[in-house]
């Protein structure tokens, strides 16, 4: 009885290992499939979305970056992903923090706490928005241009 229930422990044990590695294993892809993370003075952020496994890989990292923003524009009772978007990022004080252009529709930036106003630009149409960084949640900011705006398409 006693060889039966180390047996039994050691299946429960390889088991529990083998779901481990593979949870680390699809952690580890998803992080594989992230944009670099890049760095404008103090702030680093990372732009991308284009393909599904980066935008997946981006959309699950979002919840561990205080800022996501998601550019988008208006068609056909949905919205399409806009990329090329120039992004301008100042604090309270009026300062720029960040200024980029998103590689993709999505860009997630770590930011202090605090009140920021973002200003995007796209095609020449600009959207701006204020936004409240909270220390240990993320805010999510979605900036949807109207239908019509050119993306650099024929």
């Amino acid at each position: 009885m006693a060889s039966n229930r180390r047996g039994t422990l050691g299946l429960a044990a390889a088991v529990l290992a083998a779901g481990l590695l593979l949870g680390s294993a699809a952690q580890a892809q998803t992080d594989n499939a992230l944009p670099p993370v890049q760095k404008s003075g103090a702030v680093e952020y990372l732009s991308g979305g284009i393909g599904l496994d980066e935008s997946t890989a981006i959309k699950s990292a979002s919840r561990h970056w205080p800022l996501s923003l998601v550019f988008s524009v208006q068609a056909a009772g949905k919205a399409e992903f806009a990329s090329d978007v120039k992004l301008q990022i100042s604090d309270a004080k009026g300062m720029s923090v960040l200024e980029t252009t998103a590689s993709g529709p999505f860009l997630l930036a770590k930011l202090p706490p605090g009140s920021y106003r973002l200003r995007a630009t796209l095609a020449g149409k600009t959207l701006e928005r204020k936004v409240q960084v909270k220390a240990g949640s993320s805010a999510r900011v979605e900036l949807v241009w109207p239908a019509g705006t050119n993306q650099g398409r024929p």
